[in-house]
């Protein structure tokens, strides 16, 4: 890294870098899911300003030209407003719930837009975020022996929920400052750290953990990966483990594809897969069983949201969904239906429109920025985190993780700016 990397140039990095930094405190004073939400209108604020005062700056300065998939993420999130207005119109559910609900696409929805436009249009560096990013790395790991000494000593779970929970959110779970969890199904502890469950802690160490690997002081970087390693171990995430095996390591490939040496050691490995398809697809789904298996409770209930979630869609409102989450029966311990599911959950929310608005710009992110990722760092990274994105799709509701994974999104942008920029200016990115 460079040696001034870690000093901000700009303001909205200050921002950043502060925000990444002050995790902990946020998540003990309740205020996490405050600033993050909160954070992504400022820097699009800021962002805004930066292209309204382009023409008075010197050229050198001026933004570059709006990725095409920066304009796709804001073009749809937008539709999800606008499907949320059809749903509440349709099912008649008042002007009242109609703002709340508003409200909740605003610190949602809105963000998966809004943080990458901010990363595409200001000068944010991605080893500003990669530092950031280890340093909390070495809080969590100072913090570590108490998680893991609290159960042991019989101190509390829940610690508190914090009064600041009177601002709203998706539920008091959001503002709870939780030491660890007890497991229902084997009474084990599990760690759910900043995060508002485990699960939802072990997408943001697989995040973490991609930008340790792209630091380049060894120091900084032993100490991101070993927390966030921690991490994904501790909170006995089955989608986090999976995750960190494949993830990086495809978008380390996507990014080599210009190089016939790639070509010439993927051929052998197609020839065999072909030959092997039979024995590999078996394999395949042993352990497709074994990953259900592991946690049979948790795969029954979400399969079981899951289908509550597209027959009520089929059924009821094909278009434009229910327009709020109602929450399921007892079979699936009276969790909303379609959670724990990106596409269910808009399905039933926000009908055959809500996973369009979705579909379309992680498609476009997934070409846009696999492109990049042939091209500079900074493309590879943003490749990584789409593809996180798209694999937690399957499992958490990414929208109210956005206010969590924000880094992810801003590393999103970055890649888009890429794209536009000189090749020689990436490398330096």
């Amino acid at each position: 890294m460079d040696p001034a990397a870690h000093h901000p140039v700009h303001p909205a990095e200050t921002l950043i870098i502060r925000a990444i930094q002050g995790t902990w405190i946020f998540y003990l004073t309740g205020a996490l899911y405050v600033t993050g939400s909160a954070l992504g209108w400022i820097l699009a604020l800021m962002a805004c300003w930066r292209l309204y005062t382009a023409p008075a700056r010197p050229r050198d300065q001026r933004p570059g030209p709006m990725p095409l998939v920066i304009t796709v993420w804001l073009v749809a999130m937008g539709g999800m407003e606008i499907a949320l207005l059809a749903g509440h119109l349709e099912n008649a559910l008042g002007l009242g719930q109609t703002i709340k609900s508003s409200v909740g696409w605003a610190k949602g929805w809105a963000l998966l837009a809004l943080y990458p436009f901010a990363g595409a249009v200001l000068p944010i560096r991605p080893q500003a975020i990669f530092r950031a990013v280890c340093q909390l790395g070495l809080q969590t790991l100072c913090l570590l022996p108490l998680l893991l000494a609290a159960p042991l000593v019989g101190l509390p779970s829940l610690l508190y929920v914090s009064p600041l929970q009177v601002v709203g959110g998706s539920g008091p779970e959001f503002f709870a400052v939780m030491l660890y969890i007890v497991d229902p199904e084997n009474g084990a502890s599990r760690w759910q750290f900043y995060a508002p469950w485990a699960p939802a802690a072990g997408m943001v160490a697989v995040i973490h953990m991609i930008c340790a690997l792209q630091e380049k002081h060894w120091g900084w970087k032993l100490t991101g990966l070993s927390a966030n390693v921690l991490i994904a171990l501790l909170s006995s995430s089955r989608m986090a483990i999976l995750a960190t095996a494949v993830l990086w390591p495809v978008a380390i490939a996507v990014s080599r594809l210009n190089r016939p040496l790639i070509w010439f050691l993927g051929a052998p490995v197609v020839l065999f897969g072909g030959l092997l398809g039979t024995t590999i697809a078996a394999f395949v789904d042993k352990a497709i069983d074994d990953f259900k298996g592991a946690r049979a409770d948790s795969s029954r209930v979400r399969a079981a949201l899951g289908r509550i979630a597209v027959e009520r869609w089929q059924n009821e409102a094909f278009w434009f969904g229910h327009g709020v989450v109602e929450r399921g029966p007892h079979m699936v311990e009276f969790m909303p239906i379609g959670s724990h599911h990106s596409w269910y959950g808009l399905l039933f929310v926000k009908g055959l429109v809500g996973p369009l608005c979705l579909a379309v710009p992680l498609v476009v992110s997934l070409l846009a920025l696999g492109r990049a990722a042939l091209r500079s760092p900074a493309g590879r990274t943003g490749f990584a985190m789409v593809l996180t994105l798209c694999f937690y799709s399957f499992g958490e509701n990414l929208e109210v993780l956005a206010y969590l994974v924000w880094p992810c999104l801003v590393l999103i942008g970055t890649g888009a700016r890429a794209l536009a920029r000189a090749p020689v200016a990436d490398q330096a990115g």
